[in-house]
This record gives C-alpha cells, sequence and structure tokens, in this order.
C-alpha cells in the first residue's frame, strides 16, 4: 500500500447510524477472488431502500454517521470501500475492528464531531499529516491515532511499522542473550 499526506475531493455522504460491515458487502459477494475487485458490491443491498446508500462514481472521501463500520471482522468491507475508490472515512465513531482493517488497507478512519460533519460542505481536503479537514468554511480537526496516522503517511503495514525498530529489537536481543545466557535457544 502506497502512503498518503491528503485526500482532496467532493465527499459522499452516508447520513446513517450503525451501519455494518454486513451492509457494507453482502456475504455472497466474497466469494468471489479479491482481483475481480469488490467495489461494484459496497452498499449493495442498501442501495435499493436507502436512496443515501448510492454513493457517486469517483467520491474519494465519505461522510459518515455514528459507528460506522460496525458488527463483524469482515475486512472485504474495507476491501469494498477502497476498490470503490473511498481513501478516508469522516464519522463520529467507527467500529473498532473495521477501523483497524481500514488502517491497515491504506484507508483513513477519521473520527470528528456530528457538529463538525455538519459544517462540511462543498470541496474538501483531508490532510492526514495535520489531522484537519479542510472546507469552504474553514478548517475542522479530526481525531486520530498517532500510530495509525504514522501507518498511513508511510504506506505502512505493521511488519513496516516493527522495522523501523530493527536496532532496538537488535540491541534488546544481545542485552537479554547477555543476562540470560541459559534462555538462549
Amino acid at each position: 500500500m502506497s502512503g498518503f499526506t491528503d485526500v482532496t475531493g467532493i465527499p459522499a455522504r452516508l447520513p446513517l447510524e450503525n451501519v455494518d460491515t454486513d451492509q457494507l458487502i453482502p456475504a455472497r459477494f466474497m466469494s468471489r477472488p479479491r482481483s475481480e475487485g469488490y467495489g461494484p458490491f459496497l452498499l449493495h443491498d442498501m442501495r435499493e431502500t436507502e436512496p443515501a446508500a448510492r454513493l457517486p462514481e469517483g467520491a474519494e472521501i465519505l461522510i459518515a454517521g455514528r459507528n460506522f463500520g460496525c458488527g463483524s471482522s469482515r475486512e472485504a468491507a474495507v476491501y469494498a470501500l477502497v476498490d470503490f475508490g473511498i481513501r478516508a472515512v469522516l464519522a463520529p465513531s467507527f467500529g473498532d475492528i473495521f477501523a483497524s482493517n481500514a488502517v491497515n488497507n491504506g484507508l483513513l478512519p477519521a473520527r470528528m464531531s456530528q457538529d463538525a460533519l455538519d459544517l462540511l460542505d462543498g470541496p474538501l481536503r483531508v490532510d492526514l499529516a495535520g489531522a484537519v479537514v479542510h472546507h469552504a468554511g474553514g478548517a475542522e480537526p479530526f481525531e486520530i491515532d498517532p500510530v495509525w496516522q504514522t501507518k498511513l503517511l508511510n504506506g505502512w503495514d505493521d511488519i513496516d511499522l516493527t522495522i523501523q525498530h530493527r536496532d532496538d529489537i537488535a540491541a534488546f536481543k544481545t542485552r537479554h542473550h547477555a543476562a540470560h545466557p541459559w534462555a538462549r535457544t
């Protein structure tokens, strides 16, 4: 995955609360290989009954309701968003597993208050480095775990993040073996 510093565009709005991973991509579409792309199946069943679920093509920013991505640990929900072209989701809260899966797949889960989300209008620039969303009326901060921010900025997964501490790990290993020679395998 490649890192990024910002995402710019007209946001799509999905003003619904508790949109779960089963709604983001119904299970019957997950038997397809990921290489075929899951984007066409994003919110598939909801599009029939919920007009807000008909997201415009080309949207890279999604403004959603609270508890977005709740439910199962279905990583394919993140794949569907990313394959559709979404790079950032702005919401008051996220399902914990969804948010972790999002970061590990290059999707920004930015937490913002509902009041701040209501102010967002027109084209947006989501500045990951500054943790702020710029809009016509000003700028609104968002929250993101600093480790997640680092991973997204650099395009790192958990292994890449660990490798950044290679020298510290080697030094610990040397100290530990010297202090506990009987524990060496």
